[in-house]
């Protein structure tokens, strides 16, 4: 890591933030479409992970394993670009890492002990209209009246979700933890599109996990449970670290980085989809 405490931005970054998203050259027209319908499957199953391990783990532990082993699979990527990484970088990334990732996992794994799977999936997907919502107050980006109908519809629906009931329970507060992370994910879109682009895709992801383990550390450490965690909780706190974090964070910065911030939330709207299926195939099915 550099000393260097005034960053320097990649040239690819600096264009990136004026030039409109779009496909990168050379990059085949099926692939965006098909990262974007992957990295939904992934973070839906991330619900039944949470589902599963939260109970054991206790919201922080869990988000601890998850950033941890989520950084650990990628170090080899931060390893070959550290030279191109500053304090300053560093800092940076640590800020957006809390903003999209250690707060948001935290209230999802919260919002898991609480409702259902899907409850999180589709409060999720709220991450869309927020994108574009923040995208349009802070960075001057057009928004469009079906984006704005959009907007209103999500906030009656996660409104309409949050006023029932599901499986005898009122969800919520659920609901409300599951919108807020979303929200927090539309600002965190945002800041990578802008200020993390033109980087390794793999090593900024390994940098956002690592440094948003550090930060949690503490916290988890203090809040660790005493008992003895399940063998299931652990395959699902090791597969949301590997699969759903570390694998998904390399798909989904490279994503911001091509397409850009609001075409990459799309990809949330399948989340619920994915996340209600999941939970269906392993969760409810397997029901006595």
């Amino acid at each position: 890591m550099s000393a260097n405490l005034t960053p320097v931005p990649a040239p690819a970054a600096v264009a990136a933030v004026n030039a409109p998203a779009a496909d990168a050259v050379g990059v085949a027209p099926w692939r965006t479409p098909l990262e974007l319908t992957v990295l939904g499957a992934i973070w839906g199953g991330s619900f039944l992970f949470m589902r599963v391990a939260a109970a054991d783990f206790g919201p922080l532990p869990l988000v601890e394993a998850r950033l941890a082993l989520g950084g650990l699979v990628l170090l080899p990527w931060l390893w070959a670009a550290r030279a191109q990484f500053s304090v300053a970088l560093w800092l940076r990334i640590a800020g957006i890492a809390t903003i999209n990732s250690v707060i948001p996992f935290a209230l999802y794994a919260w919002a898991a002990e609480r409702a259902p799977a899907g409850i999180g999936a589709i409060s999720n997907a709220m991450t869309v209209m927020f994108t574009a919502l923040i995208a349009f107050l802070f960075y001057g980006e057009r928004i469009g009246p079906w984006r704005l109908i959009g907007l209103v519809a999500g906030f009656v629906g996660v409104a309409i979700l949050a006023s029932g009931r599901t499986a005898g329970a009122s969800v919520w507060p659920a609901a409300l933890a599951g919108t807020t992370a979303a929200l927090l994910y539309g600002i965190g879109l945002n800041l990578v599109r802008r200020h993390l682009s033109g980087y390794p895709a793999g090593a900024v992801a390994a940098a956002a996990l690592v440094s948003g383990s550090v930060l949690l550390a503490p916290l988890a450490i203090y809040l660790w449970p005493h008992h003895a965690i399940a063998a299931g909780s652990w395959m699902s706190a090791i597969l949301l670290g590997v699969l759903c974090t570390g694998t998904a964070f390399v798909i989904y910065y490279r994503l911001v980085a091509r397409v850009g911030a609001p075409r990459t939330s799309t990809m949330t709207y399948l989340i619920p989809l994915f996340g209600v299926i999941w939970a269906w195939l392993f969760l409810v099915s397997r029901s006595p």
